[in-house]
């Protein structure tokens, strides 16, 4: 027996001299094949690198990658036209031409504010409503379809949810509106793979790309979009996914920049640095931040199943948007999907009780606008509940331990908050990096409260903003595994 084992080691030891694996597959049998076919004077492959394996590689085809650029341009090009009928909404409804939503929502007067939100209401209702009933059955989930489904997706259906979705938001609703060009993208992707004859494992992978350009696009963070793809939508980074959706998100951003300006989201960030009360804080912060991430979680899961349906849902966003536009009145800060709330707690421009109030009440109108049966995404909504709460819990720890801007403490809780609620650590740190163009000195402490979120909200619960998002199965139809593009 000894004997046997001494010689099966030394033939497998020959074997990868002679440039094969020990398992005797060939390193020609790595898809696409290297032009190189000689391996490295040490016998080793390539392929013993994890992620360069012939594991969805074979999906790469020429056909495939032209498939890629047109769903990057189309992406790019679907963001920018959402993001004209989103700034195009709020300006006639607002009375404003220049500036951010929050300065010409202040500035307009209370009967207008509330007004704006109840034609919204009627006009989501309505719009929602009929769109559900003639396009019943067809698909406009990108998430489900992704993980659940094929991948197909309706392009009328996701083009008429998006429309009316970026409406209401203009108008002021609570919601993210990054659920459309993501919504777009992806079924771009889902267009052009049947049109350029795609397998369904290409397809998927499209999707994906698709999707994450989207968000990409109207945000200009293509590095996150790449990321948010393969972390979140397929959940693998390797390189037969990470590299074509790095290039579509990168022609994404680029392609929209024919309308969408080429500059940070939230300018003028100060470039805050590094401080052993903004590490300590950090560490003690992020169990906090894993712990309201699980419950905002669960609060979004909750309303996404109880949400308003049949005709209930002509009638259900007037009173909820309504209820919205009454507490706008003291709060004009809520309207929108958060953005400017967050610039506010990243300059460290609101006050301690203001962002304290604005913490409790962004979930909760968020989810109200959600449950009433309105379309819409959950990032900036998050990531600005993140923010104040960030900044909130900064300015008490400057009474123990002052010398860091309250704005700083806001950018760390922000990319701890999204990264926990979407479980991807890389994009929420991605995303807030390329956000704001600034928090590089401050990486330390935001790895470390992003990390300790994330773990902290997997271990309780494990469900995202997206997951928890997901329908009920149908009665008498167990879910589907979808086609995994690794195998």
């Amino acid at each position: 027996m000894q004997y046997g084992t001494y010689i099966r080691t030394v033939a497998r030891r020959l074997g990868a001299v002679r440039g094969r694996r020990p398992d005797g597959a060939s390193e020609r049998a790595r898809l696409p094949q290297p032009l190189l076919k000689r391996r490295m004077p040490s016998g080793r492959g390539a392929m013993e690198q994890p992620n360069i394996t012939s594991h969805g590689a074979g999906i790469l085809t020429p056909r495939f990658w032209a498939m890629v650029v047109l769903t990057g341009v189309a992406a790019g090009l679907l963001g920018a036209l959402m993001m004209v009928i989103l700034f195009n909404v709020q300006y006639a409804a607002f009375g404003y031409h220049a500036g951010s939503l929050e300065h010409g929502v202040k500035h307009a007067p209370a009967a207008r504010r509330v007004g704006s939100l109840l034609i919204a209401g009627a006009f989501g209702g309505v719009a929602w409503f009929l769109l559900r009933r003639y396009t019943r059955g067809e698909s406009s989930e990108i998430d489900e379809a992704l993980w659940s489904g094929d991948g197909r997706l309706s392009f009328r259906r996701s083009l008429g949810t998006s429309v009316i979705s970026e409406v209401v938001i203009g108008m002021g609703a609570s919601i993210g509106r990054e659920a459309a060009p993501k919504l777009l993208g992806g079924a771009a992707g889902s267009v052009l793979s049947g049109w350029g004859g795609l397998s369904a494992r290409q397809r998927r992978l499209l999707v994906a790309c698709g999707g994450g350009a989207g968000l990409a696009a109207v945000y200009n963070v293509p590095l996150a979009g790449a990321l948010f793809t393969a972390e979140i939508l397929i959940g693998d980074i390797t390189l037969p996914v990470i590299l074509p959706a790095i290039a579509c998100s990168w022609i994404a951003t680029a392609t929209a920049w024919v309308y969408l300006p080429n500059r940070a989201v939230y300018p003028g960030i100060p470039d805050y640095r590094f401080t052993w009360s903004l590490m300590t804080w950090a560490l003690l912060a992020g169990p906090v931040i894993g712990l309201v991430s699980a419950g905002y979680i669960r609060l979004i899961g909750w309303v996404s199943h109880h949400r308003v349906r049949g005709t209930r849902a002509l009638f259900a966003p007037v009173v909820a948007f309504g209820i919205l536009g009454v507490i706008g009145i003291w709060y004009p800060e809520l309207f929108g999907n958060g953005l400017d709330m967050a610039r506010d707690a990243f300059l460290g421009l609101s006050g301690f009780g203001l962002m304290l109030t604005l913490f409790a009440l962004k979930p909760l109108v968020t989810s109200m606008c959600l449950g009433s049966g309105a379309s819409g995404g959950l990032f900036t909504p998050t990531l600005s509940t993140g923010a104040v709460l960030g900044g909130a819990l900064g300015i008490a720890w400057n009474l123990a331990w002052p010398g860091t801007p309250s704005g700083a403490f806001a950018m760390v809780c922000a990319a701890a908050m999204i990264g926990a609620a979407m479980q991807a650590p890389l994009s929420g740190l991605a995303l807030v990096l390329e956000l704001t163009h600034s928090g590089f000195a401050m990486m330390v402490p935001m790895m470390a409260a992003t990390a300790i979120a994330t773990l902290v909200a997997f271990y309780i619960d494990g469900y995202s903003i997206y997951s928890a998002r997901l329908p009920a199965y149908q009665e008498g139809s167990p879910p589907s595994a979808p086609a995994d593009i690794r195998t």
